[in-house]
């Protein structure tokens, strides 16, 4: 059986998030995503096979956006036109990054001993990751632009190359503090756009801030499951791996409230951050 865009319809859950992380066709990237979240919570798929694919090494991207050095992004004000677009390019390439993160955690730990809802909860976040860029991604078009318009960083993916040895470091540094940071600043963004009267680009942020706030949830679950299957404490944990694994700050301030709704309590972070009060 062959699927629309020339692949094989995959057999395995770990065979369709690595076709998905292969793609470099964002449409397709798109589409496949959506295609493994419908199968895998149809029940039609297995976890993984002696027949899947390699490992990509690097996700599928097109030729565009450049990737240059993060100093050198463009400014994002949103007092001006040209400003709301690179915020909204800067946020689009954020979720692009955050479909591959969520495919990559799925492929690369399947055969991890972990119970089969851990799956659910990722593909579940990868489904909504695809929903964002594609919302961020129209809003582009809307205004004039689209996404490749502008250069962009590659320091995400990094995330994934300093962690791709332990499930746990993993947890710690994606959910725990990548996709926190989106819970400390998108309520100022919001704010900020709603006060120049851009209440589209305010509406998409408050739809990502929403399922942001269960990203994190579901990787406070799944690391606190770790923690207990080892006898580790937690905070304690967190803050061992992340020492380990994560290359940049812990900034302040931090959004307290939003961050314990989602399980991520002052006790794992505050330590860590030389500026928190």
């Amino acid at each position: 059986m062959i699927e629309t865009d020339g692949q094989r319809v995959p057999s395995t859950l770990r065979e369709a998030a690595l076709a998905a992380l292969a793609a470099s066709d964002l449409d397709m990237k798109v589409d496949r995503t959506n295609l493994a979240c419908r199968m895998w919570f149809g029940r039609r798929l297995g976890l993984y096979g002696a027949a899947d694919p390699a490992h990509p090494g690097r996700p599928g991207r097109p030729s565009e956006p450049v990737l240059v050095s993060p100093r050198t992004v463009k400014r994002r004000s949103v007092h001006t036109l040209e400003g709301r677009i690179a915020l909204i390019h800067a946020l689009a390439h954020i979720e692009l990054n955050a479909i591959d993160l969520a495919l990559d955690i799925v492929a690369r730990f399947a055969p991890e001993r972990v119970p089969r809802s851990f799956f659910d909860g990722w593909m579940t976040v990868a489904l909504e990751e695809a929903k964002h860029f594609r919302l961020l991604s129209r809003r582009l078009e809307s205004l004039g632009s689209h996404y490749g318009a502008l250069p962009a960083h590659d320091g995400l993916w990094q995330a994934v190359e300093e962690t791709a040895h332990d499930l746990g470091a993993r947890l710690a540094v994606v959910p725990l503090i990548l996709e926190a940071r989106g819970l400390d600043v998108t309520p100022s963004l919001v704010e900020k756009l709603e006060a120049v009267g851009d209440e589209e680009t305010a509406d998409i942020l408050r739809i990502i801030y929403r399922d942001e706030k269960k990203h994190v949830a579901i990787g406070a679950k799944w690391f606190r499951f770790l923690c207990a299957r080892e006898r580790r404490n937690p905070a304690e944990r967190f803050r061992e791996l992340v020492r380990a694994s994560f290359r940049g700050e812990i900034k302040a301030p931090f959004n307290d409230r939003a961050r314990a709704e989602a399980g991520l309590t002052p006790t794992f972070y505050r330590a860590l951050s030389p500026r928190s009060s």
